[in-house]
């Protein structure tokens, strides 16, 4: 593998990568090896058809595609440890070249960290946050309380009103013909709550147990599902239930059910000590940001789209797991929320530039002021969360520490599988310098190297691919990591 760099405008480099022609062979030879069992040829058993024979009926070419998928991320890895760039982006892959017999050449196009060039920073100057604690804050508290210990009861008196629950059959119409995703049964709707789209649980007040009632509404320009966007719907909804809620009474009963005081004066007088503690912190957090704020304000430094296109899919990954966490997925999410993935990333992107131009800052400002993480700093912060936590320190120093072995060993020692979740870690570590040093020795990549690292300390991983090819190549480990090399990882 060789390599030559470009560098382009706007903290980007381009890197020329060159696989020999020799390794791209190898390549090759690995791609028919994997595939020749789907490979039929008349008056051949399948998986002994020899690779000549395949070539020539169906062009030199039928393995292109997949030997550039195992070239590719070992070359880049090798080239982007070696380049000396800093890089802050996945790759944008491009190939130039690809013949056999000859070298396999292809581009990868990367953002650079950009140079930070620091402006005023101390003794800057930052609005003061209010932490005063009102009667109106405390009331809001209990309030919310209220609503946490709130009891459904059955209504058949009356019709529907706000801040009812409706459990509702309802089937939706456009142009008089019914639409995919359209119907429910049984659904349990909050009235007010705006789960439902437009002005449909407006006009579902009024509405009496087993009637049945007409709502138009119209779907939003930018509704997910393009065959409805903007389109006139109507449903016929029926209410098969109305549950009110049931607020309980604010006296010294509620006090002593809700909390370990007797009286609810104690009780208002614990919640407005809360309230102070919580304002205080989030004052502190929110001076913090101001400060950092008003040093990015005065620093200049130039993102490339590329970085903040990386930073935008790690905090949609991130979402993306909080959300699997409570049972819902992504495309579920757009459905609810009615818009399109491309436009759930345009609004990442502010909060993904603030959070790059705040790391570059805070870490020129560290540098500039010499600052270093002492041990002591570390202890602090684990006592921080310790208290956050209720929990003891050192059970903080126990989670947050070398346990994986004891665990593992535990599990082990009583035949129970332990999985590796996100070996990947969500595709962050796959630009890790450390681990990129360990793949070259091996002649593998950094992916590979995390799945042999599972697969030796006795651990299933559970790597996230969509692309098939991906998938395959994560079952191919065909090396093993040795025990310095292992020793080394266990460290890191």
């Amino acid at each position: 593998m060789s390599f030559t760099v470009e560098n382009l405008e706007k903290n980007m480099a381009k890197l020329t990568i060159t696989v020999s022609a020799d390794d791209f062979e190898k390549a090759l030879q690995e791609s028919y090896m994997k595939n020749k069992n789907k490979i039929s040829v008349p008056g051949f058993r399948k998986g002994k058809v020899p690779r000549a024979m395949i070539e020539k009926m169906y062009g030199a070419g039928i393995f292109y595609e997949d030997a550039a998928n195992y070239a590719i991320p070992s070359a880049y890895s090798d080239a982007a440890a070696e380049c000396g760039l800093d890089i802050v982006s996945q790759p944008e892959i491009d190939i130039t070249q690809v013949e056999k017999g000859k070298d396999f050449i292809f581009t990868a196009t990367v953002a650079i960290k950009p140079e930070v060039t620091l402006g005023k920073y101390l003794g800057v100057e930052i609005e003061k946050v209010d932490t005063k604690v009102t009667a109106d804050d405390v009331k809001a508290e209990l309030e919310k309380v209220r609503e946490q210990n709130s009891r459904l009861l059955d209504v058949t008196t009356r019709g529907v009103k706000d801040k009812d629950q409706a459990i509702i059959d309802f089937e939706g119409f456009v142009d008089g013909e019914a639409f995919e995703g359209g119907k429910g049964t049984d659904y349990p709707l909050t009235i007010g709550s705006h789960s439902f789209i437009d002005t449909f649980e407006e006009q579902l007040i009024g509405a009496k147990i087993g009637k049945e009632v007409e709502v138009n509404v119209t779907f939003p320009e930018n509704y997910q599902a393009e065959n409805l966007a903007g389109k006139a719907a109507t449903f016929k909804v029926v209410v098969k239930a109305i549950k009110a809620k049931e607020l309980p009474k604010l006296d010294d009963e509620f006090a002593q059910e809700v909390s370990e005081f007797d009286t609810l004066a104690d009780y208002k007088a614990d919640i407005k000590k809360n309230l102070t503690e919580k304002k205080k912190e989030a004052a502190k957090s929110e001076r913090e940001r101001l400060a950092v704020a008003a040093a990015v304000e005065n620093a200049t430094m130039e993102i490339p789209d590329a970085m903040v296109k990386t930073q935008v899919n790690r905090m949609i990954e991130d979402f993306a797991q909080r959300l699997q966490s409570q049972g819902l997925s992504m495309e579920q999410y757009m459905q609810y929320v009615g818009g399109s993935p491309e436009q759930f990333m345009e609004t990442m992107k502010p909060e993904a530039t603030t959070r790059i131009k705040n790391s570059l800052v805070l870490e020129a400002v560290a540098e500039a002021e010499k600052i270093e993480v002492t041990e002591a700093d570390i202890d602090a912060e684990i006592e921080k969360m310790a208290s956050m936590y209720n929990m003891e320190v050192e059970k903080v120093k126990e989670f947050i520490g070398d346990t994986e072995k004891e665990l593992t060993d535990y599990c082990q020692k009583n035949n129970i599988l332990v999985e590796a979740y996100s070996p990947f870690a969500t595709g962050k570590i796959l630009d890790n310098k450390n681990i990129l040093k360990v793949a070259e020795k091996y002649n593998t990549t950094v992916a590979k190297v995390c799945l042999a690292f599972c697969l030796q300390n006795n651990t299933v991983p559970l790597p996230k691919s969509t692309h098939e090819d991906r998938i395959i190549s994560n079952l191919d480990i065909n090396f093993k990591i040795d025990d310095e090399d292992m020793k080394y990882l266990n460290s890191l």
